[in-house]
């Protein structure tokens, strides 16, 4: 990925260009603004309410040698603005407590306890990251201790008016203009902004602050993994901090890279957001998160290099326990559609692990392309935990405040949420649940298979797949490109794992061009025509071809490059 900023700079393939016009982006000036790397072309990152309240507080904590703490939520947005608060006031010679909270036991959020334990700590001064603006609660008690609490969060108030904190930073506050131009930003570029702040009021007063621009790398994990809508001012964040990190400064974030990647020198968005993320998840979703945030905050490679591989044991588990879930809960999908499609995904088990069913829910989402909560026991005797995941263009945070009188705790956002409700409730919630859904318009509440554009086989080469990572970062509101072509046939297929399929294929018109696909978790998908059914369909039927829905990208292997279909959807044409 380079900058394009000018008009005479732009020199794409036919089908970018005619993909960039479909989304809006039209004309040089319009390409141009969206291919922007520009950092002076940002909105103004101080334009927040209580950033400079917020900083100078902290100003005068360093200043008068008061102690600082960091209290961050234990995804990945709050675990890489823990480190990246951490790294900036190491800039400032300055040594700060890393708080995070156990799922298991304090559960999301900051609540009272942890005021109490921070003063116990000794601190004067907390700053939550990524969490904070329900803390009700846990303000008022800062207040009574004398604890200066700094909340820094970009989730929606769950219910009216602020927490009663020293300062309430977030985009998307209730007082905020509603053309506020950073409500887009991730709780890490928010803590971010935080640190700008800091480093400007202490330059007003003459001290020398080094450049934050390699903050900009824990900007761009968080940003992607908590799918922060792809504003123009993430966009350019994201490649900026996306630019630094094969050969970063962080020995942390150069474990996430093998020899290999690091020479290439090119990080994109999916290695973020399928690799790099749920690594730094994996942790916090089957026990305490430290180790993630030891990781990232690593001053050495032999402590990178051990907590790499804590985690990477981690993952490992997860990802066997949450293939276990997805199955029973796809199971219990299944049997209670009873042949009909269904509205929502609403499933629970007692036995269901707590830390994968966001996880599950969203799998749910991509398999029957509606919106899914996936419920399990909370730790609370009585309470049942769910985790929420829209679909389609369904803000799913709207829907479920209308059913907040159902609930004892809740939060999220427009894509996901997080819920408590007593059992007793599951059944009314559930059916008032989906009786709200079936009154909203099919196209807003489902996820369908859709494409940007139809393109020729012969339009598929290195130029296009190489512009097309131009438009990286690929994520909310910039979503990877969807491509349909139908003089594609399928020469032959083979199984990988019993659930992913790799195809061959060959230009109807061209039996000498070829071209490679692949469909990962194909096998078992929600209507998906088994491989064998179309190629002996097709083989039968030589002039007729397939519908091919898919993504583009390079496959990099052993120093070697080329094409790669990742296959989203095949439907029979004849």
């Amino acid at each position: 990925m380079q900058p394009q900023t000018t008009s005479s700079q732009i020199d794409l393939h036919p089908t970018i260009l005619a993909l960039l016009e479909r989304r809006g982006h039209k004309g040089q000036q319009g390409i141009a603004e969206f291919l922007s790397w520009d950092l002076k072309k940002l909105s103004d990152l101080g334009a927040l309410k209580d950033l400079n309240k917020g900083a100078n507080r902290i100003v005068q904590a360093v200043e008068g040698g008061e102690k600082i703490g960091v209290y961050g939520d234990y995804d990945v947005d709050g675990t890489t603005a823990c480190a990246l608060l951490y790294f900036f006031f190491k800039m400032l010679n300055v040594s700060v407590d890393l708080i995070q909270p156990s799922r298991f036991v304090e559960g999301y959020g900051i609540h009272p306890s942890n005021i109490d334990a921070a003063v116990q700590r000794g601190l004067n001064v907390l700053i939550t990251v990524d969490c904070g603006i329900t803390a009700h609660d846990a303000a008022r008690r800062a207040r009574e201790v004398n604890l200066d609490l700094i909340i820094t969060d970009h989730h929606k108030e769950a219910v009216e008016g602020l927490p009663e904190a020293f300062a309430v930073i977030n985009p998307n506050r209730c007082d905020e203009a509603p053309d506020l131009t950073l409500k887009s930003l991730a709780g890490v570029a928010v803590a971010f902004c935080l640190a700008l702040e800091i480093k400007k009021v202490f330059e007003g007063q003459g001290r020398t602050v080094p450049s934050l621009y390699p903050l900009l790398q824990f900007v761009a994990i968080g940003t992607i993994c908590d799918l922060a809508p792809m504003s123009l001012n993430n966009l350019k964040l994201v490649r900026h901090g996306l630019k630094q990190m094969a050969d970063s400064c962080y020995f942390g974030l150069r474990s996430f890279f093998t020899p290999e990647e690091r020479e290439v020198g090119k990080v994109l968005s999916e290695k973020c957001g399928f690799f790099i993320g749920p690594m730094i998840n994996s942790k916090g979703r089957l026990e305490h998160p430290e180790k993630a945030l030891e990781l990232l905050v690593a001053e050495d490679s032999d402590r990178a290099f051990l907590c790499y591989n804590q985690l990477d044991i981690s993952n490992r588990e997860r990802k066997m326990i949450q293939a276990r879930v997805f199955e029973l809960a796809r199971e219990q999908v299944v049997r209670e559609l009873e042949g009909d499609d269904p509205v929502a995904c609403v499933v629970y088990s007692p036995d269901w692990h707590e830390g994968v069913i966001g996880i599950v829910a969203s799998k749910l989402v991509d398999t029957f392309k509606v919106p899914a909560i996936v419920f399990t026991n909370a730790q609370e005797n009585g309470l049942l935990k769910g985790s929420a995941r829209s679909a389609g263009d369904l803000n799913i945070f709207e829907i479920l405040q209308k059913l907040s009188h159902h609930f004892v705790r809740f939060g999220g956002h427009k894509a996901a949420a997080g819920l408590s409700l007593k059992s007793e409730n599951f059944p009314a919630f559930t059916q008032e649940f989906k009786k709200i859904l079936r009154t909203l318009p099919l196209m807003l509440r489902t996820g369908s298979e859709t494409f940007d554009l139809e393109i020729k086989a012969h339009d598929i080469g290195p130029k296009l797949v190489r512009d097309l990572e131009m438009l990286e970062p690929f994520g909310n509101g910039n979503e990877r490109p969807v491509f349909r072509a139908r003089d594609l046939q399928i020469e032959s297929y083979e199984l990988m794992k019993d659930v992913h399929v790799r195809w061959n294929l060959v230009s109807k018109t061209d039996p000498n061009y070829r071209l490679k696909g692949v469909s990962f978790n194909y096998i078992g998908k929600w209507q998906a025509i088994h491989p064998e059914e179309i190629f002996k369909t097709y083989a039968s039927h030589p002039h007729s071809s397939p519908i091919i829905d898919f993504e583009l990208g390079i496959n990099r292997w052993k120093g070697k490059e080329f094409v790669q279909l990742q296959i989203k959807n095949i439907q029979m044409s004849c």
